[in-house]
């Protein structure tokens, strides 16, 4: 009986990529009329991430996020502010260089381009901005200002700096946005974030501790614009 529950968590996950798996599938075998091309491969790999993405949620729920929150509660301890924000910025910065879904855009960037945008360079280019993303979204709780002081004039630094910004840096900057958002970064940041806005007096940490996520994205856009700026330079 006490295997029951983690049998009925894997089932869940597993009933959240079969429709995915099948509507690829329908596709392939009776649409485009291609048949698949080792099916013992697939079915393995098939039962590989069923089992993978069940194993990274447990261990994300068993460890990340109680560690991020625990940090983040602990964070006013330290006195001076701007050692917390360089403590984000640097969480920020290292988690987003393991995120797979930010090396696999930039393997494929490097690759259409010849090489004209190396991958390590893109990476560390993504993680700097998502790094300074994470340092205005803890200043923002640390102030407890309003959300919309913050995004507003970020979108407004976007939207002059696709003017300018190189092209294929300006859309190759949203989609750095959406992979840095992945199963590493989102766990730690959020708890980090939610950790912190949750023992500072006159701070409500739903107010306050959800959207850094989404300036940490708005920082890696920035971040790669700006790169794309330097190269013509």
């Amino acid at each position: 009986m006490k295997g029951l529950p983690n049998l009925s968590a894997l089932w869940e996950t597993a009933i959240s990529i079969i429709p995915l798996t099948v509507i690829l599938a329908v596709i392939q075998i009776f649409i485009l009329k291609k048949p698949l091309n080792n099916v013992r491969d697939f079915t393995i790999g098939f039962l590989l991430s069923v089992l993978g993405l069940h194993l990274f949620l447990k261990g994300t729920t068993m460890s990340l996020i109680p560690l991020g929150d625990s940090v983040g509660r602990n964070f006013v301890i330290i006195n001076r502010k701007w050692i917390i924000l360089v403590i984000g910025f640097i969480i920020g910065y290292a988690a987003t260089l393991v995120e797979p879904g930010l090396k696999a855009l930039a393997l494929e960037v490097e690759e259409l381009s010849a090489g004209a945008i190396p991958y390590k360079v893109l990476i560390h280019g993504v993680a700097i901005g998502f790094g300074g993303g994470m340092v205005i979204g803890l200043l923002k709780i640390l102030l407890n200002l309003p959300y919309i002081k913050v995004l507003i004039p970020l979108l407004l630094v976007i939207i002059v700096l696709s003017f300018v910004t190189p092209k294929p840096f300006d859309a190759i900057a949203f989609d750095a946005a959406s992979a840095t958002t992945g199963p590493v970064n989102i766990p730690i940041n959020m708890a980090l974030a939610v950790g912190l806005a949750s023992v500072i007096e006159g701070v409500d940490p739903l107010m306050s501790g959800f959207g850094i996520v989404g300036l940490t994205s708005i920082g890696s856009m920035i971040s790669v614009m700006v790169l794309g700026i330097l190269t013509r330079i």
